[in-house]
């Protein structure tokens, strides 16, 4: 696995980020974006895979490294895939960190770039009654807009601002989120602006005009200081 760094302009206040190797239709989309904006882009390479598997030893590990970033987290996820130890959680809490590390320490705002299949994950499963009902303090579902197609954010700022463009929005409730390891709660617990924007694979287009219209916002509340 590799982690390349692409910096574009001389914008280091958002930080972009790409943890799932099979959801490019989100990289190449921001990618345009990216080359008129400026900002650093952080992409995992994984041979266009979801998870990533390690051996240690004679055994071999697998985990989603969008839940790495708390000790509980690393343990769920090494779980959920049938294989866990002590030096496991180990060298994936040390990839995590490296992974944190190279944020720079002026970042003020997250942008996680994520792509998902057809009724699999929607606005719709952080409505009540489904499944991450509990981990969001709010939703908006636009009348307009596939449910697919969604922003989640850990500010309510950009959730209202988002909102009445008639977006799919969920406010996280970084108060009472289920503690999985993502980078949602990761910077929700810090109170550092983030934002995911995620579109179902193919849809670029709908991808760049979404991810477009949140950074219009981002960067204006910069500018008013």
């Amino acid at each position: 696995v590799r982690i390349k760094l692409t910096q574009y302009g001389k914008q280091k206040g958002i930080v972009f980020i790409n943890l799932h190797a099979d959801e490019t239709t989100s990289v190449e989309g921001a990618e345009n974006i990216l080359r008129s904006t400026g900002g650093l882009l952080i992409r995992l390479e994984n041979d266009n895979k979801r998870n990533i598997s390690f051996g240690l030893g004679e055994q071999q590990f697998t985990f989603d490294p969008n839940r790495i970033f708390s000790r509980q987290g690393i343990e769920r996820t090494l779980t959920r895939f049938k294989n866990i130890n002590d030096n496991a959680v180990v060298e994936v809490e040390e990839f995590a960190t490296k992974i944190l590390s190279l944020f720079p320490r002026r970042a003020w705002c997250v942008v996680a770039l994520h792509n998902n299949t057809d009724g699999n994950l929607s606005i719709s499963s952080f409505m009540p009654g489904n499944m991450y009902e509990k981990d969001a303090q709010k939703v908006f579902a636009g009348e307009k807009q596939d449910p697919d197609d969604f922003f989640l954010t850990t500010d309510s700022l950009l959730y209202h601002q988002l909102s009445a463009e008639n977006y799919n929005v969920v406010l996280q409730d970084n108060r009472l989120v289920q503690q999985d390891g993502s980078l949602s709660v990761y910077f929700g617990e810090k109170n550092i602006c983030y934002l995911n924007c995620e579109t179902e694979h193919g849809r670029k287009k709908q991808f760049e005009e979404m991810l477009a219209a949140a950074l219009r916002y981002i960067r204006e509340r910069k500018a008013k200081g």
